[in-house]
């Protein structure tokens, strides 16, 4: 089908409209999959914004997709119509450059966001290269799934990277990721403190799988933590006391931040060289990761805690994302 029906931003910070886009014949390695419901991201907002300043309109966003494939092209590899899949963040990527062919594809330099110069997911249909149309498990609960695929892989990904059965973990930040990464710590089977400054968000933390809980507000609270974690991932996008956290970090430890945090990074070099501490960050995850990701949360009912609204309100649900009253991340059904 050339013609979908699409939620469609015309220009930043605005309202999203209904319209008919004729998006041409099918690529010979593409998948087209009918939307059943897709995350609501804060990175949608972000490139709504135009925070990044890499926005191009006018603009389908959504890169959280749950659906069956509907179309299968000429040259695409393992996927077959009817089958259920995901899409996330990245609908392509080259597959000849050295971070394709290694396994990171997710690090190619011209992997093709799904929202940024493409079409996304807030539509009755949705395109992606076969090999960034993530198969789901069988037993994955699909309703709550979407977030796994851009929030889930940005936080199990350092997980697998840096993190053992046995590591002490902290997550800065419980919100749409933050909440998610305390649940693969915890199902990961590790010792997890949750960091938030929201006092009302201490029994869901524990409720998600936390063994302890800090206020980020405490100083003090942070400071008796001194030399404790092996890995420490900061989910937050705002400015924090960056020294403490990284004091917080036991030697060989890392700091491993996935928050857009807007302004630079400042941090004492000398207490990292001695402490032998990393700091680091990353994006989503590879093809691979992600279906290690989905397999995993299948394997450990894992999902985000979701709220759920039909996707012809979705102005209504960017207004409830912006606010910062989700809890934790939104889900819009298509209702086309």
């Amino acid at each position: 089908m050339s013609v979908i029906d699409a939620w469609v931003a015309k220009g930043a910070k605005q309202k999203l409209v209904r319209e008919k886009i004729d998006v041409g014949p099918l690529g010979p390695e593409d998948v087209e999959v009918q939307v059943e419901s897709c995350g609501l991201c804060h990175s949608d907002l972000s490139v709504l914004k135009d925070d990044w300043g890499l926005s191009q309109f006018p603009a389908v966003l959504g890169h959280e997709v749950i659906g069956r494939i509907v179309e299968v092209g000429s040259a695409a590899k393992g996927l077959k119509v009817g089958q259920r899949v995901g899409i996330g963040w990245t609908a392509g990527s080259c597959m000849h450059c050295r971070p394709c062919k290694s396994g990171s594809q997710h690090l190619c330099a011209q992997a093709q966001p799904t929202i940024i110069g493409h079409h996304g997911g807030f539509a009755n249909r949705v395109r992606a290269h076969w090999a960034w149309t993530i198969p789901l498990p069988e037993n994955l609960n699909l309703a709550e799934a979407g977030p796994l695929l851009c929030g889930g892989i940005t936080v199990f990904n350092p997980l697998v990277m840096y993190a053992q059965p046995t590591s002490r973990v902290g997550i800065v930040g419980i919100g749409g990721l933050g909440h998610m990464g305390v649940k693969f710590a915890a199902a990961y089977g590790c010792d997890v403190t949750a960091f938030t400054s929201n006092e009302s968000k201490f029994e869901e933390a524990r409720g998600f799988g936390a063994q302890h809980v800090v206020s980020s507000r405490d100083p003090a609270a942070i400071q008796k933590l001194a030399g404790t974690f092996d890995l420490l991932i900061v989910t937050a996008n705002v400015p924090l006391d960056w020294n403490a956290l990284m004091a917080s970090v036991a030697p060989n430890g890392r700091m491993h931040v996935v928050g857009a945090v807007p302004e630079p990074i400042a941090v004492a070099i000398i207490p990292m060289i001695f402490g032998q501490k990393s700091l680091s960050g990353s994006p989503t995850g590879s093809p691979v990761a992600m279906e290690t990701m989905l397999e995993f949360a299948a394997r450990h009912n894992v999902a985000p805690q979701t709220e759920h609204y039909p996707m012809s309100r979705i102005n209504d649900a960017f207004e409830r994302l912006e606010s910062g009253k989700a809890r934790y991340r939104i889900v819009l059904d298509a209702d086309f």
